[in-house]
């Protein structure tokens, strides 16, 4: 964690209170002045102030939200609303979104100040799995399960070259629901990946809504936020 987050988050200094009090060479780094705001420390540093009180970060906050259509997944307004107007907390510019939404993409979404946790959440290296119900324009052609069908789940496990990416994407798996609407399972999270994964086939999605992220599933009603159980949060691995 850089030492400037870490004063905020163990005082109420804003982020240029605390870069102020670093450059001044007032916080110890295990007995010694550190003067860089971006130094990178650590639980079992001894981080004090030259006043000699020990600092101790405030414990991490891990959040799931029902984001609704027509928000941002971000810290402020913009065209759309910030999904933050739905969480009443304090110090909510500690928080940060894991692998945000495109602002008509409904569901699942992550929040915490873990830096290190939500990096392993969706960095592809760690193969997390985040589970899409799609909305399809047209109808995918034959049975469910046909033969067309089984060409298609071939073609999104085999991987597809998306325009202007050199890298194939990771395999991926769909599950037909109805000829308008399929659950895809992707480990990555390209720039609108699942849109463009399905254009390259020669459809268009109209509605994408995220279900689960690993093994934590939503169960909020739209709008509504909740804390992680110690069980999801450890469900995802810490490398």
């Amino acid at each position: 964690m850089r030492l400037d987050k870490f004063l905020c988050k163990s005082t109420q200094l804003t982020r240029h209170e605390a870069t102020e009090l670093i450059l001044a060479g007032k916080v110890l780094v295990n007995g010694e002045s550190v003067v860089s705001p971006s130094a990178q420390v650590h639980e079992n540093n001894h981080i004090r102030l030259e006043d000699g009180q020990r600092l101790a970060a405030r414990a991490s906050r891990y959040i799931m939200l029902h984001k609704p259509a027509g928000t941002l997944s971000s810290n402020l307004d913009g065209d759309h609303p910030s999904v933050f107007n739905f969480i009443n907390l304090e110090h909510t510019s500690e928080l940060h979104i894991a692998g945000r939404l495109d602002a008509d993409t409904t569901g699942l979404l992550l929040i915490t100040d873990d830096g290190r946790w939500s990096f392993n959440v969706f960095n592809p290296k760690y193969r997390c799995e985040k589970v899409y119900r799609v909305s399809l324009r047209d109808s995918i052609e034959g049975e469910i399960a046909g033969e067309i069908d089984a060409e298609l789940k071939a073609r999104f496990e085999l991987g597809l070259d998306l325009q202007g990416e050199q890298a194939l994407t990771l395999p991926a798996r769909l599950e037909f629901v109805s000829p308008k609407e399929v659950l895809l399972t992707i480990t990555e999270g390209r720039y609108h990946q699942v849109k463009r994964m399905f254009a390259r086939v020669g459809n268009r999605v109209n509605a994408l809504h995220r279900e689960q992220v690993g093994k934590i599933k939503l169960d909020m009603p739209v709008g509504q936020w909740r804390y992680l159980t110690r069980e999801e949060i450890d469900s995802i691995p810490q490398y």
